[in-house]
């Protein structure tokens, strides 16, 4: 496990075995943001990485021997571009590290004049160490970074950063984790397992129960698996909160369509389709060990949703936990109809902010793209809210709206409404107003579509790595600490 510390010594004489320096971009070439170092190179730093090509752009690694020039025997210049912002540092730490798998010891020297700035730093460089190796035998992968230093004069707390990193790491492992090592029922033991370990209250509701207390969607989307499915309720209470939030997460520990099948080249990464539930679990964990004082209550609605005999048919018609019925036009828009019973369900605990989170459509992916999540709300304050938050975190957001015009492409003739409209125009946004419909008149709610930022199909990208990448953790802890101050401040 990498740990990560702060400290203000001078980078030119740190002992270390690379050190990690930002540069910035300009005219007269690369410059460093290290107070002199370009002087313990006789002033010829940036002309040496200039001649190699690095101009200091975004992204851009470097690395040079010292020969003796610093006490680190390797130098590693990575890109700031022209300026630099708390998450353009987390993303240059991410970016260094990442290169530096392998290495024992890293220091990092980035402009950190701030709290926010050094702590930026140190949780792009943890979040850029995450390996997953469980599946590996070979041993050709290299073991992340062991110790990250930090070397900044600013305040800032190690604690908090590793508490975060933590948390995204184990919503990474989650979603990277094979379907065959992840029902939802190992998920609900894990889930109880690690709430158990930072005191949270765990709940966990079985198929029996499931179908005995009324949650048809839950029980409607899972029934076709041989895994059942089931609903876990986390909670954590402070004795000084003033607030209560309610988190709900899809959590389709694998999703094949159903009877509504997906292509096959569709279907190869819905592994991750249960990130929804592992965000909202990740943040569950982060707000207790962070000790937040707020009341947070988490609910996973897990399920696996699999062709069979026994599966929901399109055209089924199943109660919700609200008492609403729903036509199910499409077996694979079966997140909608597994929240449904969670919002219903978060309900019951009155919070002040019910925020659902899902990696819902592809219609989001159309729309905003594999980095931006789709915010939609029935309050304008509380959407704004949401996507300020997701950018401060640097996890990609932007408001989306509800329009009221296509309430009406949900309407069946025969159940109170259709999970899917028949036009593909605006699919993202009448899932949005599905959802909208089990939430009672000025009850707040946020909705979070994120099907594209949970899972990284390409390269690693900055603190990003392939596959899993715990988006939308980060916003939920955050939405936390402001909720621990009054949501309307």
């Amino acid at each position: 496990m990498t740990t990560v510390r702060l400290n203000s010594a001078d980078p030119v004489s740190f002992d270390t075995d690379a050190l990690v320096v930002g540069f910035l971009s300009g005219s007269e070439g690369p410059r460093p943001t290290a107070k002199g170092l370009d002087a313990a190179f006789d002033g010829k730093l940036g002309a040496s990485l200039n001649a190699l090509g690095f101009a200091g752009k975004p992204g851009e690694i470097a690395k040079i021997p010292t020969f003796g020039a610093i006490t680190a025997p390797l130098l590693v210049a990575v890109g700031l571009g022209e300026s630099a912002d708390p998450e353009s540092l987390r993303r240059a730490a991410g970016t260094a590290v990442r290169s530096l798998a392998g290495t024992a010891r890293a220091a990092l020297t980035l402009p950190a004049a701030s709290e926010r700035e050094a702590e930026a730093i140190a949780l792009g460089g943890l979040l850029g160490a995450y390996s997953y190796a469980r599946y590996r035998t070979n041993g050709e992968q290299k073991a992340p970074v062991g110790e990250l230093v930090v070397l900044t004069s600013a305040e800032g707390s190690a604690e908090r950063v590793s508490i975060l990193a933590d948390a995204v790491a184990m919503v990474r492992d989650l979603v990277n984790t094979p379907p065959m090592d992840l029902w939802p029922a190992k998920f609900a033991e894990i889930a109880e397992q690690e709430g158990a370990k930072v005191g949270l209250s765990v709940e966990v509701l079985d198929e029996k129960q499931l179908k005995d207390g009324g949650y048809g969607g839950i029980v409607g989307v899972g029934q076709g698996s041989a895994n059942p499915p089931r609903l876990v309720r986390l909670a954590y209470s402070h004795p000084e909160a003033t607030q209560t939030l309610a988190y709900v997460g899809k959590g389709i520990t694998f999703d094949s369509g159903g009877l509504s099948l997906k292509p096959s080249a569709a279907m190869d990464w819905m592994k991750s389709d249960m990130g929804g539930a592992g965000a909202v679990f990740g943040a569950l964990l982060g707000i207790a060990r962070l000790g937040l004082k707020v009341n947070a209550v988490g609910y996973l609605c897990l399920a696996e949703n699999l062709p069979s005999g026994t599966a929901t048919r399109p055209s089924d018609v199943l109660t919700s936990y609200s008492g609403k019925t729903v036509e199910v036009l499409d077996t694979d828009a079966e997140g909608r109809l597994v929240l449904m019973d969670g919002i219903a369900r978060a309900l019951e605990d009155d919070p002040d902010l019910i925020v659902d989170v899902a990696t819902l459509t592809g219609a989001q992916i159309v729309a905003l793209g594999w980095r931006t999540a789709g915010v939609m709300s029935n309050d304008d304050a509380i959407r704004e809210l949401v996507v300020s938050v997701a950018d401060e975190a640097g996890e990609g957001a932007w408001g989306m709206p509800l329009p009221e015009e296509l309430r009406k492409g949900l309407d069946s003739p025969i159940a109170d409404i259709a999970n899917l409209q028949p036009e593909r125009w605006g699919s993202m946004l009448a899932a949005g107003i599905f959802l909208k419909e089990f939430v009672p008149e000025g009850r707040r709610w946020a909705h979070i579509d994120m099907a594209g930022p949970a899972f990284n199909k390409g390269e690693p990208h900055g603190y990003t790595p392939k596959g899993g990448t715990g988006a939308i953790t980060r916003t939920l802890i955050g939405l936390a600490e402001r909720a621990a101050t009054g949501l309307n401040k």
